[in-house]
């Protein structure tokens, strides 16, 4: 069942987020709505979740723990992760990273006050951003923007990079999950690039089958995929070697 949209295999289109020249009002207001359907709809929560299960096997390793939150947008996630490691009295070095230049100004302002936070506008493709290195690496709602022509050698380049794990939090690719979030935002969102954006994110992300093809053709052996609501993957991968890698 799917009404009407092919969702049998990922959508190449490209979303308006794509463009790194795209400023402006209509990118606040992007991430702005973006927040608010990550919190509704427990997609912070998915990679929250993960990260402090991570933490609690890593945290005598290094510290602070340094974590990368690639395509970080405006910075919230980034907040909450900072707020949980003030509470737990876990020092953490927290690093967002985007290669727009616009949202990462947006995301400097959002984390005033956080000085745990820092943030650098740098394309993950790129030779400069292969040379860093953290103990985790994370992505939500990121590499469905990647075709599997470059998402598999950038996965293969992040597991080398992330001295203890990475974790993903992406999209479902379920014709439920379509409708859903095209009605959602049809009718509650005032920003036409989530209009847009938003189901077309369903289309080009991930069933399970694709997630197995991805991490075997990356060289990744040590991975955990779990189904979370509402239409998440959160895939676990832990580094050769790491500490995690130990408990698997």
């Amino acid at each position: 069942m799917n009404f009407g949209v092919h969702l049998a295999q990922r959508a190449s289109d490209q979303e308006v987020m794509d463009d790194l020249n795209c400023s402006g009002e209509v990118v606040n207001q992007t991430l702005r709505e973006l927040d608010v359907i990550n919190r509704w709809l427990g997609g912070n929560t998915v990679t929250l979740g993960g990260l402090k299960s991570m933490i609690r096997l890593i945290d005598t390793v290094h510290s602070p723990i340094s974590i990368a939150d690639l395509g970080c947008g405006s910075g919230d996630l980034l907040r909450q992760i900072a707020e949980f490691g003030r509470r737990k009295k876990i020092p953490l070095h927290l690093v967002g990273i985007d290669a727009n230049p616009h949202i990462i100004e947006f995301a400097r302002q959002h984390c005033a006050g956080y000085p745990e936070i820092s943030f650098e506008t740098v394309n993950v493709l790129s030779s400069e951003f292969a040379q860093r290195s953290y103990d985790i690496i994370t992505g939500t709602l990121f590499f469905h923007h990647f075709e599997n022509g470059s998402l598999v050698p950038l996965l293969a380049q992040l597991k080398q990079q992330a001295r203890q794990g990475i974790l993903i939090n992406d999209i479902h690719r379920h014709w439920l999950a379509y409708h859903s979030i095209r009605l959602l935002t049809k009718f509650f969102s005032s920003s036409s690039m989530v209009r847009y954006d938003a189901p077309l994110s369903v289309r080009r992300a991930f069933i399970r089958k694709d997630w197995e093809e991805i991490m075997t053709s990356s060289g990744i052996a040590f991975y955990q995929i779990s189904w979370k609501w509402a239409f998440r993957w959160q895939i676990t991968v832990a580094s050769p070697g790491s500490r995690l890698a130990q408990f698997w």
